[in-house]
């Protein structure tokens, strides 16, 4: 497999904290944390009752470490304050709100004020160009517009950087392949999984899509694998560079891979602070060892965030194309986990031992039932040609079985039978009795 060539950004081009030593960095960390800190605990009251109860004060914090004293935020918390609790600026002073679904429970509401808005169009700029995206380039943005933090935070960057964007959202899948075909876009901003549908339509028109014009994707809103990243780029010929935020912290923009390296997001650590804790304790890991993600906004206004808990699992590694640290791949979060008759299961899993048959497709669903007593799970994976043979199903079963230690039922489905997504993929159904 042959990718195009995209050469990692001169040095003139680095923002001068990107070439920064960790001593200097690390100085202007403690600088705004102690500014984010105090601007959370004076202007949110909720924040404030915390750290009370805790017994701790802005003043406490005098070094990097002294912010493990310091209370977590959760998500619980956004909904408990619904809808402006948590924002430490007055309403009026908020140019835009961003919000969750609500799905799973009360929606959390998410504001900026223009300092935010700039800083975060700053990052995704950033991002994008440490992903090999440069001024001038058309960027094709396939991430949902809307309340949905991908798509706005993805156009205002690419636009910050320079480029030409097609905002085309999420959806009409037949439609994207055809404005890949006519524009030309360099650069295409999308979650894997759609990715990949996207892919399909390629060739359901008869377009081969290693001969698009694409030379990067960046892939983010939910977790994949490095196996993903093969698939992607053997079927697309271009790069699979990772991108991630979260809205409760920003954002798309939080942190980015960069292209000369494709070893791990790196954090832009000037505005985010992040932390490994251990996700049943809460107790601070070193970095290097697995745990929960917890940042804390270093430089926000509208809605400060100190400690967020943010569910996703991964590690923290030094930094190698930027002095800033890097996240390692998330490998899920730890309320996706599935406890299987006592084994821990991600979905990840699965989807790395479905990537290692040439034969299956990377569109599949986790069906999770209890016709008895015990949770049963079935994988049901689409077959990359009609006649697929009849032995595929039993050989991803033991596969399974040896790889991660939980038996699973397979089926094998024909082509284009698993529901597609338009954005984040929904890899689990759970079909388990309620209460």
């Amino acid at each position: 497999m042959t990718l195009p060539s995209v050469a990692p950004p001169p040095k003139s081009a680095l923002e001068p904290i990107e070439t920064a030593s960790r001593d200097q960095l690390a100085a202007l960390q403690l600088e705004r944390l102690k500014w984010s800190v105090r601007h959370a605990y004076d202007n949110v009251a909720h924040y404030r009752a915390k750290c009370v109860a805790a017994g701790v004060a802005p003043a406490d914090l005098k070094s990097l470490d002294d912010l493990a004293n310091f209370p977590f935020t959760a998500k619980d918390d956004l909904r408990a304050t619904y809808p402006f609790g948590m924002f430490a600026v007055p309403r009026e002073k908020v140019l835009r709100i961003h919000a969750s679904s609500g799905t799973t429970g009360q929606p959390t509401v998410v504001g900026y004020t223009q300092s935010d808005l700039d800083h975060w169009s700053d990052l995704v700029a950033r991002s994008i160009r440490a992903a090999g995206g440069r001024p001038g380039d058309i960027v094709h943005v396939a991430y949902g517009y809307g309340l949905f933090t991908g798509g706005l935070g993805a156009h205002y960057g690419a636009e910050r950087l320079g480029c030409t964007v097609i905002p085309m959202s999420g959806g009409q899948t037949e439609r994207q392949v055809r404005l890949i075909l006519d524009l030309k876009p360099a650069i295409i901003m999308v979650t894997p999984s759609y990715m990949l549908a996207i892919a399909d339509e390629f060739e359901r028109q008869g377009h081969d899509p290693r001969g698009s014009s694409l030379r990067v994707g960046i892939h983010g809103a939910e977790p994949w694998t490095d196996a993903m990243r093969r698939e992607i780029e053997a079927r697309l010929a271009m790069h699979a560079v990772d991108i991630y935020g979260l809205s409760e912290v920003m954002g798309p923009g939080v942190a980015c891979e960069c292209i000369e390296t494709k070893d791990g997001l790196h954090v832009w650590e000037d505005h985010f602070y992040p932390e490994i804790v251990d996700p049943a304790s809460g107790r601070n890991l070193p970095d290097g060892e697995a745990g929960e993600l917890v940042f804390t906004s270093l430089t926000k206004q509208a809605l400060p965030v100190i400690r967020y808990r943010t569910r996703d699992l991964t590690r923290l590694l030094p930094g190698t194309a930027r002095p800033m640290r890097r996240m390692a791949r998330i490998t899920g979060r730890s309320d996706d986990m599935l406890i299987i008759r006592g084994v821990n299961l991600f979905p990840s899993q699965i989807e790395e031992q479905i990537l290692a048959e040439p034969a299956l497709s990377a569109h599949y669903v986790i069906e999770v039932t209890r016709p008895r007593a015990l949770d049963e799970i079935k994988v049901v994976v689409e077959a990359r040609a009609a006649d697929a043979p009849p032995a595929l199903a039993r050989a991803l079963e033991q596969r399974i079985k040896a790889q991660i230690g939980v038996t699973a039922a397979v089926e094998i489905a024909a082509a284009g039978t698993v529901e597609r997504s338009l954005g984040k993929a929904k890899r689990v159904i759970d079909l388990r009795p309620k209460g």
